[in-house]
């Protein structure tokens, strides 16, 4: 069926349709003539940079020093370059958008899209000596590579600014030229393609020498004068002196056809056309001085008058032209967008746009086109939404997407997941495409860079609103957007005030999660701006964030308050360490006085490194009881007590604890009297207890010095009547053990007696005295004594009947008859009183 629409920058190279998609015209400054210029353009509808062409006579406008201007698409100029180094061989984009500038001495410099310096690395030393001739940038696994030509027609290959320079084979018969040169990127290896003369020389890394492939064309020619590798580095292109196109695969096993183009002049540049629904090429483009070539791989061709200067920038599906008035992209067409828009299409997609149509036009020939496609409507309707995918033109995407959506209502439990997908990346895209951006991606870009990495460029170029919008749409976090709006705000607003303020404002949103106000005071920091800083810091809520760049401002009242707030013991021991570091001790004891946690961790780091350093602490803040321990700590280590005692006496005074003051004067009046005793007596009492010396002397039969020692410190009576009656019943005295107990009341009572002689295993003795314990322990202690009679008869006397029938289980009065039919006796007798 005929339809025609959006059909006009259609042509046939055969069998094939292309079509060229006009893109946003650039708009030049007006000293800029691209016919004198080099011209180099980042792919993915990235930045261009320019620069004189050394080899053309142009009259000098401004500096006459050499300068290289960075533009974007749409030709406005985001930055530049004053050359003030080497002479310039050759310049590239990589993958990330930096500008690879190569000198003359080997030395690489590589450049920011707004002309910001990144780094410089040499290819090498050999490679530095011998000078270059010419230099290639390339994409390879690794990276962006660089590769050089040298004056000795040496080449080195240098896949990446980390990665060390290879060496290629050398090439045979050297002493001849070589015409042209490009480089392959085949899995994890690159390699070089040479033309020299008639033949096509391949260097490969690890090889001696290069191999030679000669008589790839059939008609005859002088040399090979330009080399073209397809984007995916699987075709190759050679073109000949006279006109002569070869093309094939890359590694020259298949030939696709060989071409006489007519044309007997230089070929400006050579690049092969990407498919848009694969990764393959059938064509390559070729420009000449105002003129434009296509050739496909079945040897049929189109051509196109043009400006006299024009700039070939390969895409992975088309190839995109940049002159002076234009900027446009020339495409295979995708089979979609031709089974819907092409003359006499009877695919159901067109049937679908075209009952479309006629609804909108409330025609009754709506039904009839829609009969021709109702079987098929589902391959329709995806047809319609994947070629709205690949049109740039917004009314176009529109058109489609409104027959998608009218076509899926006829279709039952349609998934509207893909319509609704597209859509939303179709608006980004035009968004991206517009002037004010300039980034003209196609579907198939968009999809290869991913959003993530469409949204960093648009941050780089501070797109920042944009970028936020973006990443709602696709539903992607905007968080780190904004942390890098906050980071452009930090570096270029003066306001501390008023940059603390729309930081806040930006960041209350709820949605907005993940921000960290210490990166943005890091930044900060980094500026110089520290009062600015401290101002991010502070509504940062998570206070253990502070602290690394709080100590690295030198803020250490600030971060010992952060660290402690945070309770994190670590944290605090590590700003008490930097501290101690950086700060004089007077000025650290007065900083953290006012926090209690890390005023005791420090203490416990001093008293486990350095415990001199606590004393000044103490002194510090007059804690005379903490000296006292400190003091006192110190004389028992260094096994000096008695000389001490005084000061630690005096200071637990002044610290107001009076009874660790009258304790030590106890231990000091103590000491001097043990040193006496030990002159006199050689028992090495020096250093025992009150209680121990004591016993000493009562175990030496010095009553008189232990009672002296026992009313001096005010020992109880009762303490030193146990230790009496223990030292005595040791030593077997008796008898002075009796005339103890008769002395006096014992304060004690009687039952220490009765153990003391059982524990020496004196029954006799043990006699005496349990008759003069309480009634309750009687009947215990005759048991104890094995004295079974007077325990039967002290029971029966105290009518304890309990004790009865405990003594009753005893194995002695169980073999014994008599004592056994007595405490039967007892025990009848008292149970009948019941």
């Amino acid at each position: 069926m005929p339809i025609m629409y959006n059909t006009g920058e259609w042509f046939k190279v055969r069998p094939d349709y292309y079509r060229k998609v006009e893109l946003a015209t650039p708009d030049w400054p007006l000293d800029l003539d691209l016919e004198y210029m080099l011209v180099v353009a980042a792919p993915y509808g990235g930045p261009l940079a320019a620069t004189r062409d050394p080899t053309k006579l142009v009259p000098v406008k401004g500096t006459a020093r050499p300068m290289v201007r960075i533009f974007d698409t749409t030709g406005r100029e985001t930055g530049h370059i004053l050359w003030n180094h080497g002479k310039l061989i050759a310049m590239g984009w990589s993958d990330t958008e930096d500008l690879i500038c190569v000198q003359e001495n080997a030395t690489v410099f590589v450049f920011d899209m707004f002309g910001r310096e990144k780094e410089s690395y040499s290819i090498g030393d050999e490679a530095s000596v011998t000078k270059i001739l010419e230099a290639k940038v390339f994409q390879s696994s690794a990276g962006t590579g660089v590769a050089v030509m040298t004056t000795s027609g040496r080449i080195f290959l240098k896949q990446n600014s980390n990665k060390t320079e290879r060496k290629l084979p050398d090439i045979p018969n050297s002493s001849i030229n070589c015409s042209c040169w490009e480089i392959v990127t085949e899995g994890r290896n690159s390699y070089c393609l040479l033309g020299r003369e008639r033949e096509i020389i391949k260097l490969f890394p690890g090889e001696t020498v290069g191999t030679i492939t000669a008589n790839l064309f059939e008609k005859p020619h002088d040399k090979i004068i330009k080399i073209s590798v397809s984007y995916n580095h699987q075709h190759l292109a050679l073109y000949t002196n006279t006109g002569l196109l070869w093309l094939g695969s890359v590694d020259m096993r298949q030939k696709y056809c060989e071409f006489d183009t007519g044309r007997k002049d230089m070929p400006l540049q050579m690049e092969w056309i990407m498919n848009t629904h694969n990764s393959e090429a059938d064509a390559v483009v070729i420009s000449y001085p105002s003129y434009l070539l296509i050739v496909n791989r079945k040897a049929d061709r189109s051509d196109f008058p043009y400006d006299p200067m024009m700039f070939l920038v390969p895409e992975m599906d088309g190839v995109r032209i940049i002159t002076q008035s234009s900027h446009e992209m020339i495409q295979r067409l995708p089979k979609c967008v031709e089974n819907i828009f092409a003359v006499n299409s009877q695919e159901p997609a067109s049937y679908l746009f075209e009952a479309q149509k006629k609804f909108e036009e409330k025609s009754y020939k709506s039904d009839e086109y829609l009969s021709m496609c109702r079987d098929k409507i589902d391959l329709a309707v995806k047809e319609c939404i994947q070629a709205a995918s690949f049109e740039f033109c917004p009314e176009t995407q529109k058109s489609l997407l409104r027959t998608a959506n009218f076509g899926k209502g006829f279709i039952h439990h349609h998934n509207p997941d893909e319509y609704m997908r597209i859509m939303r990346i179709l608006r980004v895209l035009n968004t991206l495409r517009h002037e004010r951006i300039g980034m003209p991606l196609s579907f198939k870009q968009f999809s290869h860079l991913n959003p993530e990495v469409i949204l960093s460029r648009l941050v780089f170029r501070k797109h920042y609103a944009v970028a936020i919008q973006v990443a709602k749409h696709l539903n992607l976090p905007e968080s780190w957007i904004l942390e890098h709006w906050a980071y452009h705000k930090v570096m270029n607003d003066p306001n501390d005030n008023e940059v603390a303020r729309k930081i806040t404002e930006k960041f209350k949103n709820p949605s907005v999660v993940g921000i960290s106000f210490c990166n943005i005071a890091s930044k900060a920091h980094q500026a110089g701006r520290d009062e600015l800083a401290i101002k991010l810091l502070e509504l940062e809520p998570r206070t253990w964030l502070h602290v690394p760049l709080l100590l690295k401002m030198r803020k250490f009242d600030r971060a010992v308050g952060s660290a402690t707030q945070s309770g994190d013991t670590e944290l605090i021991t590590q700003v008490l360490l930097e501290m101690k570091m950086h700060m004089m001790l007077s000025n650290l004891h007065m900083t953290i006085r006012d926090y209690p946690l890390a005023l005791n961790m420090y203490k416990k780091i001093m008293r486990e490194s350095n415990r001199a350093g606590l004393y000044g602490i103490y002194n510090t803040e007059s804690d005379h009881k903490a000296i006292a321990e400190y003091y006192f700590q110190n004389a028992i280590e260094s096994k000096s007590l008695e000389s001490n005692l005084s000061p630690i006496g005096n200071a637990y005074s002044q610290g107001r604890c009076p009874l660790e003051a009258d304790l030590c004067a106890d231990t000091s009046r103590l000491l001097k009297l043990q040193k006496v005793l030990d002159a006199k007596y050689k028992a090495g009492l020096n250093g025992m207890s009150v209680h121990d010396t004591i016993l000493a002397l009562l175990q030496l039969g010095e009553l008189k010095e232990a009672e002296r020692i026992r009313n001096e410190f005010k020992v109880p009576e009762r303490r030193f009547w146990w230790l009496r009656v223990l030292t005595l019943s040791e030593r077997s005295k008796w008898d002075e053990l009796e005339k103890l107990s008769k002395s006096k009341k014992s304060p004690i009572g009687y039952d220490p007696f009765v153990e003391v002689c059982l524990k020496q295993n004196n029954i006799v003795e043990a006699r005496k005295y349990i008759p003069k314990c309480r009634d309750q322990r009687k009947v215990h202690w005759f048991m104890r004594a094995n004295l079974w009679e007077e325990a039967l008869d002290c029971a029966f006397e105290q009518r304890d009947l309990h004790s009865l029938y405990e003594l009753q289980k005893k194995d002695a009065l169980v073999n014994d008859r008599h004592l056994l039919s007595k405490v039967c006796g007892f025990i009848a007798a008292l149970e009948s009183r019941k």
